[in-house]
Order: C-alpha cells, then structure tokens, then sequence
C-alpha cells in the first residue's frame, strides 16, 4: 500500500513487547508503521489486540534477521510497495539464555548474532540509501540498547559480561566449532550481550561515517527495564514470574511494554532527540520526572578501533564488502 501523507517507519519485531508498543504509539503520532516481522498472523492479531487501527496506519511485512537473504528480500518489497523511508526502529532480538548448544542460521552464524547484530548491519547499510531519500528534514535511525551491555552500570554488572576480545568469531566465519564473537566456548547470555555491544557500535559507526554527510540522526536508547518483554520468554518460568517484582518493589528499574514503546516512539519522533550518535537512556531507577539523558556507553561501545574493525568482519559476513 503507497502512501504520501504521513511518515513512514519501519520497525523490526514490531510483533510483540517493546517494538509493538512502539509501533501504537507512533501509530497515533500521525505516523504510517511498517511492522517488519518474522510471523505475520502473530502481528495481525498483535495490532489489532492493541487497538491499533488498520485503515491507513499500518502495513506488515515479512522478515527474519537471522537470514540474510531474507533482510535483502524485505528491502526490496518495500522499495517495490513504493513508500519513503522517515524512520527505521532497530529492535529485533532473541535472547535464549538456556540453550547448551549454539543454534546456527542459514549462513552458519550463531543465531542471536546473526539475528540481533548482523541482521540489523545489514538492514541498516541497505536502509540507508532509502532513508538519504526521504523528505524529512532529519530522518532517523535507532537502535535499541541494553544495560546489560554496559559493566559501568549496576544492571551491566551481573555475569557472564559482555566481551567481544579481538573479534576471532567474526574473523572466522563463526565457522565450526566456533561460535562466540570472541571464539570461545558458548554462552548463550554472554552471546546476546555481546550482539548487544556491536548494535552500539555499529549506532555509533553509522554516526561517524555517515551522519555529516546525509543529515540522518543516528542513536540508541535504553528505554528502561522492561521486565514482562516476550524476550524472556525462553527463560524458566519462574525467573518470568520473579524478575518483574524484583524490579518494580526492589531495584524501581521496572517500566511497562507501553512506557518503553512510548521512549522509543520520542526517540523516533521528538525534536528534543535530535543529537546524532547519543545513547538515550531514563536511568537504572525509575525517577518521577521521567527525564532522559545522554548515557556514557560502555568501554567497548565506545572503542573506535574495535568498531572500525567489527564494521569491517560484519561488511564482509553479509556479503557488503
């Protein structure tokens, strides 16, 4: 369905949690959402279960991050439904922090890297040129961050932490046996954490090379704790039913699925949050005022060689080099 009236977003795993919010609450910004999602009848019922209204203010469209034949195929059905491109909302994860065994894509990589990290590098690459066309006078591009990306704050403190090393996984393929960004053995909450840390290296990267010459904003966020996301839903369930009340009546970091859509909606939209390269975030605890802030990124993120680098292996992976 072409459109011209509104601005348009794509928004990635836009099928549930924070990125289904997000797309109700640009929905009712006047905004037209490109739901980019793995099961379209999950997203069907999702919209409608939210209230968001069909006519005019959404479409859905197939993709799997994991596949990078299937992010080339996206990019070209939309390009083929004849939309701009205002706005792309990086927020696709999975997080299967019980696996013994490392799943792998069609490519061969271990999946939570190729679905949360080279996924979107290769989205985002692509993107661009669809987002150097678009009318607004600054579109943008966001990519959702994590605590748990960062030791330097309390919720990045809990092991195993993130660590990407000199980046032999990438340098190899993740041909078997390995797995790890670092080449070492599986973990498979150490493996989100560290796609966790490329996604803010490649926000980051994308500043620096591209920003001053397109005018697109480039930035991450961490929206707060969300703690009822479907991105737990390969945990135990009774980390399920716990980690929420541990965060709403112990640490105060919970937020609600809509408050987080509602953060990364302003981050989208707002004039405030127009600072390329800037990494949002409300705080470990929740304060009543509910300010944002620039939040220093961690050691890693903020390497420049490292990113450089890891721009480099990512490029060559999917075919981009």
């Amino acid at each position: 369905m072409v459109q011209d009236r509104k601005s348009t977003v794509v928004i990635t795993g836009a099928s549930s949690g924070v990125g289904l919010y997000t797309a109700k609450a640009l929905a009712q910004r006047g905004w037209y959402v490109v739901m980019a999602c793995r099961d379209i009848a999950k997203a069907q019922l999702a919209a409608q279960s939210v209230g968001i209204p069909h006519q005019g203010s959404y479409t859905i469209m197939h993709i799997d991050l994991g596949s990078m034949d299937s992010v080339r195929q996206f990019v070209n059905n939309f390009r083929a439904s004849g939309n701009s491109l205002d706005a792309l909302v990086c927020n696709a994860a999975i997080y299967m922090p019980l696996l013994k065994e490392p799943l792998r894509s069609p490519e061969g990589f271990e999946l939570s890297v190729a679905t949360n990290h080279l996924g979107h590098f290769l989205l985002c690459n692509l993107m661009l040129e669809d987002l150097k066309k678009s009318s607004s006078s600054e579109p943008r591009l966001v990519i959702l961050g994590t605590v748990t990306h960062n030791p330097d704050e309390l919720g990045g403190k809990i092991p195993p932490r993130p660590d990407l090393g000199d980046l032999q996984g990438f340098a190899e393929g993740f041909k078997e046996p390995i797995s790890m960004i670092d080449g070492k053995k599986f973990e498979p909450v150490k493996a989100y954490k560290d796609s966790k840390v490329c996604n803010v290296l490649t926000m980051r990267e994308l500043h620096q090379r591209y920003h001053e010459s397109t005018g697109i904003v480039f930035n991450s966020l961490y929206p707060g704790c969300v703690a009822e996301t479907p991105l737990f839903r390969n945990h135990y369930p009774l980390f399920q039913k716990i980690f929420p009340l541990f965060q709403k009546y112990i640490t105060g970091g919970y937020v609600s699925q809509e408050l987080a859509g509602e953060r990364v909606a302003a981050v989208v939209a707002d004039p405030e949050y127009n600072q390329s390269g800037a990494y949002w975030s409300w705080g470990n605890r929740q304060k009543e005022d509910g300010k944002s802030f620039v939040q220093k990124v961690s050691p890693q993120a903020r390497d420049d060689d490292k990113g450089d680098r890891m721009w480099q292996l990512s490029a060559k992976l999917v075919g981009l080099a």
